[in-house]
Formats: C-alpha cells, structure tokens, sequence
C-alpha cells in the first residue's frame, strides 16, 4: 500500500513531536533494541521488513557465520519468491572471517560486494516495498550478538520513495557500491591468504601468557573452578535439602555441567566416602577429571569400579552400573560403605539393576540427575527421590543463562515425490532415492556448519536407511559411516573418536546417540525423521549444545514432510505443554521464546506444513491427556488438582476438559470410577467447568469467590470491588454477570444440560448464593472441585486485559463474545457473520474459504493492508436493504463494531480478536457475486479500518495461503 504524505507526517509528529498523536504504528520512528525480558531484539524486526520487501540493500562492516545463519530460511524464501538483495561488506580490521564469504556466496538472490573504502564502519539496512522505503539504521552489525543480545541502538524509519533520507541513503549506497569489488571465489582465496598473515602478525605481536590448558593432573589441583549460576542456586537448594532430606533430585538440560555441580556439592558436603554412577564406561574418566579439577585431590583418592578395575577402597569411587550391579559385587561393599551416592542419567533407574543398587545402598545422601524426567514408560523418577527437586533447569533458562552453545535450528522443506511431500507412507526406496539424497546435500550445503569442517550427527528412522545413505552420501565425496544398535561399543566409541578428529564428517544413527554420549564438537545435527516424541526431539537436538572451542554454534536441520505428528514441534522447541492448539500455532509464528543468539526459523512451506498437522491433529486426544496427567501425578506425587496444570506448566485445564464435562468425568474415564454426584451438582460443575474456567472474564468467577466467604453482597458493593480492581466496569457488566450464574443468559437447551441449577440468586439488589449450591458444598469432593475451578479461572484470567472486555488477539467463540458484550442472550446460534444487538456489532470473518463452499457465499473479504480490510455484507443484500441501512444507523449513531477472524474453519469455533473498527463511508459500494447457477447475486462491501493495525506475525499468518 502506498502511504499516504498525511499518514507520514502523523507517524513523524508522534515519533518526534507528541507522542501521544494517533498514527499507524509500523509507520512510526522506532527505537529497536535487544530487551530479554520482554522478548524483544532487532533481529525479529529486521525478519519483519524482509518478509515483505521486493528488494533490499545492507551494509555492515562486520558479518558472522552465526549472524549471516539468522538469515538463511528468509533468503531461501524470498528466492523462492524472486526477491534478491545486495549487501555492502569490508575487510575492515580482518574481522570477517573468510568462511562467512564462502557462506554468503551459496545464497543464490544475494549480490555482495567488497568496499576498501578506509575505516568502513556503516550499519544499516533499507528495505524497497511496492511504495515505500523501511530501514534500520544504528550499532547492530550482523552478527547474532549484535541482533539479539547485545545492548544495541537502532532506529527504524519509513520514507516515500521521494524522501530525502531515503534518496540520500541510495546514493550513498550507490557511490561505494560502485566502487567496490564483487564477491568472487578468486577473491576470497586472496583474502584467505592476507587474513592468515594477519593473524599471524597478531599471535607475535600479542602479550604471551601462562596456559592453563597445558595442566597435568597435579597442576589441575591449583586452578579455581567456581561454579556459574545455575549451579549456584542449586547449590543453595542441595545444602537445605542435604539437611532435611536424604534423597534429592537435579533436574538439569544437557550440557549445563550436572557432573560439576555434583562435584561442587561433594566439596561442601566433605563425605567421608563417595560414588559416583554412570551407566557407560567412557563417560568415568571425564567424570573423574571434572571431580579432580573441583575437589583439587590426589589421584590415589580417585578409584574405578568397573570391569577391569575394583578400587572400592577409594575416598571417591567411580562406577559403571553394569559392575555394581552385580550381586557378588555388591556383596563385598558395606551398605552404609558411601555417604554420598551420584546416579548420572538417573531416568534410568526404572531398570532393575539400578533398583537393585539403589535399595541395597545405605549412604546419608542420594543425589539423581538426569536431563529428562519424563519417560515414555511411565517410570516415577520423582517418587524414587521422594518429590524432593533440588533445582530444575530446562532448555529456556539454560540458554538465557549461557550455559549451551547457541544454536540455529532450521525447518527445512523435505523433497515431494508425485506431488506430494514425504508423509508417513513413504517408502524405503523414496528415502534413499536420488531425489532425496541430492535434497539432503543441497539443504546441509546451504545451512552449513560453524568452524573449519563439519561434525555432524545425522538421525534417520531405519537402520537399513541409515546404512544406505552412508553408503550413497560417501559415493558423493562425503565420508560418513553408519551406527546402530547392532554395532558393537567398541566400534561406536571409535567412529566417534574418527568424527571428532575429522576422519569423518557425519555418523548416520536411528536412536543410539539420542543421550548417554558427548559430542561437543558436533556443529551440525540432521533430523531425516518424523517427530513421534517431544523427549526424543529434545535429546537429539541437544546432541549438540555442548560449547566447544571449535564452533560458535551448531546448526540443526529438521526435514519437515507432510507428518500428522509435525505439531510436536514447536511444543518441544518452546517446552509448551498446553496441548492448546493457538498456542502451539503462536510458537510457529512468534519464536521469541528462544533467547540468548539462538533461533528457531522455518522455511515457509514446512511452516505450513506444521499448521496443518495442528489443525488437524487430535491433540487433544485422551491418550496425550493420560500421559500429560500421568507426568504431573508423578511430579506431585498425588492427584493434580487442575490449578497444578497451569502451575506447572502443563495441559491447559481448558483443553483437558474440552470434551468432558468437568475433571471428575476425565478422572473416571482414566481410574475406570463412577462419578457420584447428583443432577444438580453435576450439572453446577459443569457449568463452571465449561463457561468459567477459560478465565475469560473474571467477573463472574469473583462473585463466586466472595459468596464463598460472605452469606451475600449487594450489587452496589460488588460494583465497587469491581471497580477497585482496574477491571472493565460499567453496571450491564456486573447485571450480565448476575443473569449468567443464574442461567437467564443461556438457551433452554443449555440451561438443561446444566440441570436447570443456578449458582445464585437475587433478593432486591442483594446477591447470594443458590439454595442447591449451598448443599453440593457440603460435598467435600464437590467443594474441592468447584474451589478449584474457580481458582483456576482467576489464574488464567490474568492474560487478559483487565480494563476491556475483550483482549486484543486473543480468540473467543460466538458464546464468548455475546457474553462478554453483555447481550442478555445467547444469541451464537444465529449471530451468523455478523449481528447488530444492543449498541454492538460483532463481525465474524473466516478468511480462507473452503473450495467446496457454495458460490454465493463465497465471500471475497480480504486484508487490503494490516490496518485495513475490505468486507463483504450477507449476499443477496443492497445498500438499501433495512439490515444494510440498519447496520450503517447503528454505526453513524456510535455503536461499537467489534472485528473477529480465523484463517480457515480447520481452527474450529474459536476467532481471533482484532479490535474495534471503523466503516470508510466512501467505501461502501454496491457489488454483485455469482451464485452457484451462474446468476449475479447482490452484495454490499465497504472498508473498514482497525483501531490499530494487525500485529506481524498474526498478519501473515492469516494472509498467507
């Protein structure tokens, strides 16, 4: 759209004259920064202009692997589109490493040329849309620091294409661009050579220093490891626990150092004796090193028990469970012989060489760790640890911390065959096909790897797959070998060994490396496989997340098919559990959950791909409820109240009752119990279960909680505590809310299912509660149940803005939104696409339409813009029909129209929210559709402009097909 010169001065008053002027908000002058806290950094911005630009031109002094890599899934869509882009770079300082020039150059709609101009140091980003100019111009170089952590300045402007800024900004683009030399391969071989010198010149010239790195054994004693944050605020826990307790759990993401907290506590606890337990052998002699370079004791103190070595007289032991579990082992170690016991990986202890130990052993203090205590077995590692977590650290606060590698992930399109994506019928033949191994190449080419060669894992689904691509990626030149469960240890240890020394470039694997074994130096890992676990994703992506010297940051490359499972995804990637179908769509869309340099960028069509599967799924299907149930029970260790749900993280209690009628009806389908309640307290349950519990107003939730503790309350005082609380208040409010808990607002069919029993009644203006109320509450069970929604509802209502009655983007259904605009009825049932009620009018749109929908009415609504949207009137309509003239009186006289939206009717009832609007006059015209026999039909359309435009990600994410 092409802005016009009223909307730019606005957007430029506010920005530099009065803030408080209305204009369009992507218009304005803004202040880009890297805010952690509130999910903010240039990079989504930088994302934003690309996603919509017809071309664009950079110049940075400095470029990264791990800066040029946020960019790549964008600049692969935009090729696809036919948008290139130029960027200006330099040698500036030799800062830019010659890879990054390899890099760039794979990027097909990318032109890049070198300026020698003295002490370039340019920063800036423009931007050319079909009218206009966006650009970024600051501190941010690009690098992944500079997008997303460091503490930058940027400011973002948007010109006319006439605009002097803008005009001057291309001709100085321009005069360098000009002068500069292209990028060529040439060019970077002659770079690679002086910037080799460079550094070399550097290493002379630099203050040598003393070496830690050279210690042997004796000169590791004297170095100070002190531990980072995580481990000490877990340290914290341990010694209360230690105290308290005999038993603790650590649960903690791979690579966060677990074997060094442990260490750090052993040093504080002294034991007269400890063990250490690790379920491989090749994991003891880094265990021990980690122990020694903390404890600083002699080696004589340190001792094995393994199979070769039984030295249980050691102050500190280190076992393999294999060893220890065996009974004539154990039958020489006293009970009590440690104090202090270590289980590695403890989510293995569900195995009965682990019980075996862990029962016979007596030490003062058990400590487990373990990166996954959720197991697809059901096994309750938390009752093994009597529910005592000492700390939990997840995949979030790791890298908020910087305790993992940053990493790239990338969700990459996988190959169609016949027309179609790979789905789950494919067949062995197709995965190793041509087709696909030169897809394969071509998608790990382009997404590359950090550092000097690559060292990657690659996860297939079938062991014969993974031998026969190692087979057919090696006839290409690469050089791979395949592992499997049948492989021997000793060939495993030494195919990793041959990876890390760069013998090879990739191991192909089903599930064997999914935990249990440190890679550090992995720089890529590949996923050729359907997700069928958000524990396995975990443990496959976090093969590489351990730092190594050698790398800035590990790329992961996710194949996406046409996989029903494919919304297991974004639920792993954010630790989302809701199993709530809008929140997973908003962690395909908005990845700002991921901090630190990292991200999470999908190619588009493997984007849409993952929409697809989370329309269709059955996530909400009883067997994914049970598990998720199951997990929290034995977290708690006791039967979770639906407030833990939401306290711990877990399936919202609204999606777990979507097709029960309250909690109890779930627990009885799961323990195979009767429900026993009467009618009337089974269907007062119900009714709060299904119309309160979403939280979406609190009004009605309140009284509940106050008649609870109070035999009444007038509607005066009520109105006041409302108002007292910041909520949206006015007196049809506090009346709708009344008319909903004594069922007046529902149909007569509604007001049936709940057994015709209101939760209160009216005497005057006093409010109290039923009569039928007061006895169920003398039903502990019930009282617990109905205490528990109500403080549920409260809990979740917190996301919603409190001063309005219905919140910005959030999704309501028709039910919802005559409610929470205070009708007195439940009119849903004929509100249609649209319905003028009591000075509203909410206007429902479902923006793509099914082919198979009938011709007249088809309806072309459409986004013109993000502030704008041209709509269509019920066909068979004329500007002078009564509902047109009716529609257009109640907007002219200030009723308010209320604007609702889904993008197809696979997202079911639910429409998101995007605010009031307003009707452009001159906008309405009358048109004419074609009805199913090819007849023109009459039909009213007209603009209407949002109270502020659609936010980005929701915007393309409806727009997009």
């Amino acid at each position: 759209m092409k802005y016009t010169d009223e909307q730019l001065k606005l957007s430029l008053e506010k920005g530099f004259i009065n803030y408080q002027t209305a204009a369009h908000d992507s218009l304005k002058p803004q202040l880009l920064t890297n805010r952690i806290a509130g999910g903010e950094n240039v990079l989504t911005t930088l994302l934003e202009d690309l996603q919509v630009c017809q071309s664009f031109f950079f110049s940075v002094a400095f470029i990264t692997e791990s800066g040029l890599a946020t960019l790549k899934a964008i600049l692969h869509d935009l090729h696809l589109k036919g948008v290139s882009g130029k960027i200006l770079t330099s040698t500036f300082l030799e800062f830019n490493n010659p890879k990054v020039f390899k890099e760039l150059l794979k990027i097909p709609n990318l032109e890049v040329r070198l300026t020698s101009l003295k002490g370039f140091h340019a920063k800036g980003y423009m931007f050319e849309h079909a009218h206009n100019y966006s650009m970024i111009v600051g501190s941010s170089n690009l690098t992944a620091n500079a997008l997303k952590v460091n503490y930058e300045w940027n400011i973002r402007l948007t010109s006319n294409e006439n605009g002097e800024l803008i005009r001057h900004f291309l001709h100085q683009f321009e005069d360098v661009w000009n002068a500069a030399a292209p990028l060529s391969q040439d060019w970077i071989a002659d770079y690679e050579i002086r910037y080799k010198e460079t550094k070399e010149q550097q290493k002379l010239i630099s203050v040598l220093e003393p070496r830690e790195d050279f210690a042997t054994d004796s000169m590791v004693r004297a170095i100070e490891i002190k531990p980072n944050k995580m481990q000490t605020r877990a340290l914290e826990n341990l010694a209360v626990m230690r105290n308290q307790y005999q038993r603790a759990l650590v649960v903690s993401a791979t690579g966060t150092g677990k074997t060094y907290l442990s260490a750090f506590d052993v040093r504080a606890a002294a034991p007269r004796r400890m063990l250490f337990i690790v379920h491989r052998e090749q994991i003891l002699k880094q265990a021990k090193a980690d122990f020694m370079r903390v404890l600083g004791a002699h080696d004589e103190q340190f001792g094995f028990l393994t199979g070769t070595e039984k030295n249980t007289g050691a102050k500190y032991v280190f076992a393999t469970i294999q060893t220890l579990s065996k009974m004539e082992t154990l039958r020489k170690i006293p009970k009590d012989h440690f104090d202090y016991v270590i289980v590695d990986e403890v989510h293995r202890a569900g195995a009965d060489s682990y019980k075996r130990v862990i029962n016979y052993l007596t030490p003062e203090f058990l400590l487990g760790m373990t990166a996954t205590p959720e197991r697809t077995d059901n096994w309750n590692i938390f009752k093994l640890f009597d529910y005592n977590v000492a700390y939990e650290i997840r995949l979030q606060e790791a890298l908020e911390e910087d305790l993992l590698s940053t990493f790239h992930y990338f969700g990459v399109t996988d190959i169609t065959l016949n027309g179609r994506l790979l789905d789950e019928e494919v067949s062995f033949n197709e995965l190793v096909s041509d087709l696909r191994i030169d897809h394969i190449i071509e998608k790990i080419t382009y997404y590359g790897y950090a550092g000097d060669r690559v060292r990657g894992l690659m996860f297939c689904s079938r062991k014969e797959e993974a031998h026969e691509l190692s087979k057919e990626l090696n006839k290409r030149g690469f050089k791979t070998k395949a592992l499997t469960g049948e492989d021997a240890m000793e060939v495993r240890l030494q195919t990793v060994d041959e990876l890390e020394n760069g013998e090879l470039e990739y191991i192909i694997t089903v599930d064997i490396f999914n935990e249990g074994i440190d890679i550090p130096a992995v720089n890529q890992v590949v996923m050729l496989r359907q997700t069928q676990s958000s524990i396995i994703f975990i443990q496959q992506l976090g093969r590489g997340l351990r730092k190594h010297p050698t790398k800035e940051f590990v790329t992961i490359i996710d194949f996406i098919g046409n996989y029903k499972n494919n919304y297991l995804i974004p639920m792993a990637l954010s630790g989302d559990s809701s199993l709530n179908k809008d929140t997973i769509r908003r962690s395909v869309s908005d990845t700002s959950y991921i901090k630190g340099a990292s991200t999470v960028l999908f190619e588009q069509v493997a984007k849409e791909q993952i929409y697809r599967s989370i329309n269709t799924a059955r996530i909400d299907h009883f067997k994914n409820l049970k598990e998720f149930y199951l997990t929290l029970e034995n977290r708690l260790g006791r039967q979770p109240e639906l407030y833990d749900f939401v306290e711990h993280n877990s399936v919202d209690p609204a999606t777990l009752l979507e097709n029960f009628k309250h909690y109890d009806q779930f627990l009885s389908k799961l323990t195979e119990q009767p429900v026993l309640y009467t009618e009337q307290e089974d269907g007062m349950l119900s009714f709060i279960s299904q119309e309160l519990l979403n939280g979406k107003r609190r009004h009605e939730l309140l009284l509940l909680q106050i008649l609870n503790s109070s035999d009444s309350i007038t509607i005066e005082e009520f109105q006041s505590l409302v108002d007292s609380l910041g909520l949206a208040f006015d007196k049809k409010t506090i009346l709708s809310a009344i008319e909903v808990l004594q069922l007046n607002f529902f149909t007569a069919a509604i007001r049936k299912k709940y057994a015709h029993t209101p939760l209160i009644q009216v005497n005057s203006s006093t409010v109290e509660m039923s009569l039928s109320l007061r006895r169920a509450l003398e039903n502990d069970l019930f009282k617990k149940r109905y205490n528990d929604v109500i403080r549920t509802g409260l809990r979740k209502s917190e996301i919603y803005d409190s001063e309005r009655e219905l919140t910005l983007y959030e999704k309501y259904t028709r039910k919802d939104v005559a409610r929470l605009l205070n009708w007195d009825q439940d009119e849903s049932s004929t509100m249609y696409g649209y319905k003028l009620k009591h000075n509203t009018c909410p206007i429902f749109v479902t923006y793509h339409k099914s082919d198979e929908i009938d011709a007249n009415i088809a309806y072309g609504d459409e986004f013109i813009d993000d502030a704008h949207f041209k709509w269509f009137t019920r066909s068979n309509r004329k500007i002078s029909s009564n509902e047109i003239q009716k529609l257009l009186t109640g907007y002219q006289r200030g009723d308010e129209f209320h604007f609702f939206i889904k993008k197809d009717n696979d997202e079911g009832k639910d429409f998101y929210y995007l605010g009031k609007v307003d009707i452009l006059m001159d906008s309405i015209k009358q048109e004419f559709m074609t009805d199913k026999v090819g007849q023109p039909t009459p039909v009213v359309t007209m603009t209407m402009k949002l109270e502020q435009p659609v936010e980005f990600n929701l915007y393309h994410y409806l727009t997009q097909a």
